[in-house]
């Protein structure tokens, strides 16, 4: 009897859907075990979408050709993510070199530990570690020169921004929060309900610089009381701006929707502070010609980026950097229309 109530137990019905295919992030269970259902995600990735709980890696020819991660190595995925790119990397620096990987995200970091350690990567080839990128000058001090090659990807997840639990998308009903790390800070509703009108508008223009960034604060400070999830967010800024004289199309008021999220999530994650911390001490993590490689997804990291970069070159800590931005090919924002606003640059140490 306990053997029968045991299996009982691991056989746990499929959540069920409406209609022929599922439509909430929680059903698509094929999509969310992508291990046991290759063909299934396949069929999704080539409709040219990104399977529910799954990242795509973008522009992963152009980085390892920039890295030439070479065998005994070591190496910083600074932003691990769904471990796309580390793999990749993992793979042509064996048998005898290693990859650190960092990630700011308490949830994922589980998840794609267990999953990577499945797949055989062990942890003497790619030590994972929790932590935020701005502490990479603690993790490069405990190495003999630093490292070889360092890659950030500055994007925000697909697994974040597909489950609604997470608050990260206005496309569907969940809690706003928009926190990488759930664990700690202030959630993106306890700064709306902390911040005045002005302050409201300072943060879209500096973050986002959303050309109705005024009327948008005015609201949100006005209603602030009855915005908690992500679905009053998004009605709170479109009726902000769609109504009244000089009202806007939807198109456009979603475009503003996009940019009042992107803001938020900037603050609450402090990211572009994270990202200056991170650019001063890039060059002094590097061994010398070693590669540094950033993909960017909006101007406010991109000119960080090129700035830090620029002047590294000026300083002669940099022996050369990227003239012009590397964007991904047409062929891979087909594919993969999540990459279309990425921007990659990279370094090389003096």
């Amino acid at each position: 009897m306990d053997d029968l109530n045991n299996n009982s137990e691991k056989l746990k019905r499929r959540l069920r859907y409406k209609g022929n295919h599922p439509r909430r992030f929680e059903e698509k269970y094929k999509e969310l075990q992508s291990e046991r259902y290759p063909l299934d995600v396949d069929k999704v990735i080539r409709s040219g979408k990104t399977p529910a709980g799954m990242h795509r890696p973008i522009c992963v020819k152009e980085i390892l050709e920039i890295l030439n991660p070479l065998p005994g190595q070591v190496g910083l995925d600074a932003t691990l993510g769904f471990g796309g790119h580390a793999v990749e990397l993992v793979k042509r620096i064996r048998p005898t070199g290693r990859i650190y990987a960092v990630d700011v995200d308490s949830i994922e970091i589980v998840r794609t530990k267990s999953r990577l350690r499945d797949k055989g990567f062990t942890e003497q080839e790619l030590i994972i570690k929790s932590g935020n990128f701005a502490g990479i000058s603690k993790l490069a001090g405990s190495l003999n020169g630093g490292f070889d090659f360092v890659l950030a990807d500055l994007g925000v997840s697909s697994m974040q921004l597909d489950n609604p639990a997470r608050g990260f998308s206005f496309k569907r009903e969940g809690p706003l929060d928009l926190r990488l790390n759930p664990k700690r800070g202030r959630t993106a509703r306890d700064l709306i309900f902390d911040m005045d009108a002005k302050q409201l508008e300072t943060l879209l223009v500096k973050n986002s610089d959303e050309p109705y960034a005024r009327r948008i604060a005015r609201a949100l400070y006005r209603n602030k009381t009855q915005i908690n999830t992500t679905t009053q967010l998004t009605k709170t800024v479109v009726s902000s701006i769609i109504k009244g004289s000089f009202g806007v199309g939807l198109d456009k008021a979603y475009d503003s929707v996009r940019r009042v999220f992107q803001a938020l999530r900037i603050e609450v994650n402090q990211e572009l502070t994270v990202l200056d911390q991170f650019l001063r001490d890039l060059p002094f993590c590097l061994k010398s010609q070693g590669r540094a490689v950033i993909l960017s997804f909006h101007s406010g990291e991109d000119s960080r980026v090129a700035d830090s970069f620029g002047q590294g070159l000026i300083n002669r800590q940099y022996s050369n950097i990227s003239q012009q931005p590397i964007r991904p090919t047409a062929k891979e924002k087909y594919s993969n229309p999540r990459s279309k606003s990425a921007v990659l640059r990279w370094a090389i140490k003096r």
